[in-house]
């Protein structure tokens, strides 16, 4: 059932109309067990788009019910063939690329470009894992002693639970999907309830390309810890992977430990974004507001704290005022928009709460600072400067378009400020010095980092973060490991 408003145009309410509403178990699209439905809602209007079948917990075992039952299948599927299936996953994502861009678009948020930006980037992982699919390899040789010979082989861990965050909603359903269905396990997916559109369309068009019935599940619901409990204590199920914040994975690693589930992680975010004295201002302008503002900010990768040395910091906040006060907000369909609505009224809140303890304790807004009114949650690209130490914006993922400015004087502070959080995902920075580059390359507590730039997601790199940022990799040769056990046999010398 939609709620077709008249704030959607006739290309929209089609779009809309196209989504599968209800829950895919065992290749099936059917209704709750309760008969209970849930809404989702366009946070530039508040408008509602859709509404879903929400699952019980007894859908989510039917669920698992499916994927068990295709599991030994899908693992003696030739490597091949389950690549050739992700390679024409990629190729319908890219004839569908506009719907999928729209769909984002709208029960996100992002601008329409961003979102187009995300089907490419989204898709690479199908494309990557299509090519991983056939490159999974072992070991054969004689054993140091020479009394046998030393195979070590990988097999599918098997029936994996994925459960994904609103703000990317294709790259995370793709960057989980792909290396699981590429390593021949089945999946059960939760997407998040504010944005699960995207990933319901995912599956019908993963049902295109060819995945047979119960090999791919989605389990939508507005219900999501009485959904993943029962599966995740179900010893059937092998594996978790989950992207959220780390509280919430700190308990699911909790409840994952009495199965001893092979569990992957990407956790919170605190990405320190260091600017030396030495920096082309120009790059750092620019690296700074992509890898701040891309996503209306809503990003683990999202650079958090802006550490920048005395002697360049008023400038590089003058510059980054003025570009952002040019900022256009508004509903990411429309043209020219650079900064859409924050996911919901909690995330508005939670904006003008950092702010006015930044102010509160000492430091000026250059620009924006405040909640838009009107309809909508939308709030003005700010950047605030002369932060001190104990501000929230130093110490929590902020999620939002708000930029602050911490300065210091020396590279060994630049770097204890940069490790200071119990988070270490990515970090930046910006030097003309090679040899500090490398030096920040080692002493940066991060899994990830970008020097000089200011994107580093990438289909083919390994993407992940150390203390509790979380653990294990998606993407990369190192991405279908995660989906992989290690099995050795010995086979004696005759």
């Amino acid at each position: 059932m939609t709620d077709t408003t008249t704030t959607l145009t006739a290309r929209e309410r089609e779009l809309i109309d196209s989504v599968p509403t209800g829950l895919l178990i065992g290749g099936e699209w059917v209704d709750s067990s309760e008969g209970r439905t849930f809404d989702v809602r366009d946070p530039a209007t508040n408008q509602v788009l859709a509404t879903l079948q929400a699952a019980s917990p007894e859908d989510g075992i039917r669920a698992l019910d499916a994927a068990v039952a295709a599991q030994d299948a899908w693992a003696a599927t030739a490597p091949r063939k389950r690549g050739e299936i992700l390679r024409k996953a990629w190729e319908l994502l890219q004839e569908r690329r506009a719907d999928f861009a729209l769909l984002m678009t709208l029960e996100m948020g992002k601008p329409l470009a961003e979102a187009d930006g995300e089907v490419t980037y989204g898709g690479e992982f199908l494309r990557w894992f299509s090519e991983e699919a056939v490159r999974i390899t072992g070991r054969y040789g004689l054993n140091p002693e020479g009394t046998g010979t030393t195979v070590v082989s990988h097999r599918p861990v098997g029936p994996a639970f994925l459960i994904t965050p609103w703000n990317f909603p294709l790259a995370m359903a793709t960057r989980k999907i792909g290396p699981a269905l590429a390593a021949g396990c089945t999946v059960v997916i939760k997407p998040a309830a504010l944005t699960p559109l995207t990933t319901q369309f995912f599956a019908k068009l993963l049902i295109d390309a060819g995945v047979p019935a119960g090999v791919v599940n989605v389990i939508s619901s507005d219900r999501s810890r009485e959904i993943s409990a029962p599966i995740i204590a179900d010893p059937r199920l092998r594996k978790l992977s989950f992207t959220g914040s780390t509280p919430v994975g700190v308990q699911l690693l909790k409840q994952a430990a009495d199965n001893v589930l092979r569990t992957s992680m990407e956790l919170g975010g605190n990405a320190p974004f260091l600017v030396f004295e030495d920096a082309d201002l120009d790059k750092a302008v620019e690296g700074a507001l992509l890898a701040k503002f891309r996503n209306i900010g809503q990003a683990c990768t999202a650079a958090n704290r802006f550490i920048v040395h005395e002697d360049v910091a008023e400038e590089f906040g003058n510059r980054l005022r003025d570009r952002v006060a040019a900022f256009k907000v508004g509903r990411g369909t429309e043209e020219g928009v650079n900064i859409g609505p924050l996911i919901d009224d909690k995330a508005v809140k939670n904006s003008a709460a950092l702010i006015e303890d930044a102010v509160a304790k000492g430091a000026t807004v250059l620009t924006g600072g405040k909640a838009i009114e009107g309809d909508g949650t939308f709030f003005e690209p700010t950047v605030v400067t002369g932060l001190p130490k104990d501000a929230r914006m130093l110490t929590e993922e902020i999620f939002a378009p708000l930029l602050g400015i911490v300065t210091f004087r020396d590279e060994e502070e630049a770097v204890r400020l940069a490790n200071s959080t119990e988070y270490g995902l990515v970090g930046y920075a910006f030097t003309e010095n090679v040899a500090r580059g490398h030096r920040l390359i080692a002493s940066v507590d991060t899994g990830m980092m970008g020097l000089n730039t200011g994107i580093v997601s990438n289909a083919s790199a390994p993407f992940g973060g150390v203390k509790q940022s979380g653990m294990g990799r998606e993407g990369g040769a190192e991405g279908i490991h995660e989906y992989l056990e290690v099995k050795y046999t010995l086979i004696p010398a005759s």
